[in-house]
């Protein structure tokens, strides 16, 4: 099984697909780091070799943030915005979308499942 980035590559599945299972990589940037490191895209995650994953490795290590370092950059980021206390760091800290959706009738994700409202007969 091979092991990049700290995240057990799923068995029988394409490259190119493998290395979306590890957090900042899509499929966009699996096709770079595979044409970059020489690997056919098509190989199957369990029978690549040692020698390839050390290629891929290596590409990632130089020119990609993943796994831990991403989401604590993310995490951090999120933190400053709701510590400036900007608009976007009040809806953080309150629960709520922060793209500019409608709250009124969706917004289920961020907001949780819905709490009756006591009284509100007609």
């Amino acid at each position: 099984m091979a092991r990049i980035a700290g995240v057990d590559l799923p068995r029988g599945k394409r490259m190119e697909i493998a290395l979306t299972y590890i957090y900042g990589i899509g499929r966009t940037s699996a096709r770079k780091i595979l044409d970059e490191a020489g690997v056919d895209p098509n190989i199957k995650s369990d029978m690549i070799s040692g020698e390839d994953i050390t290629k891929i490795r290596n590409v990632i290590d130089r020119e990609y943030k993943v796994e831990g370092d991403l989401r604590r950059e993310v995490s951090m980021n999120i933190k400053r915005l709701m510590d400036l206390g900007t608009y976007r760091g009040l809806r953080h800290r309150r629960g709520l979308p922060v793209r500019g959706q409608r709250t009124s009738t969706n917004a289920r994700t961020r907001k949780g499942p819905r709490r009756a409202v006591r009284g509100k007969r007609k």
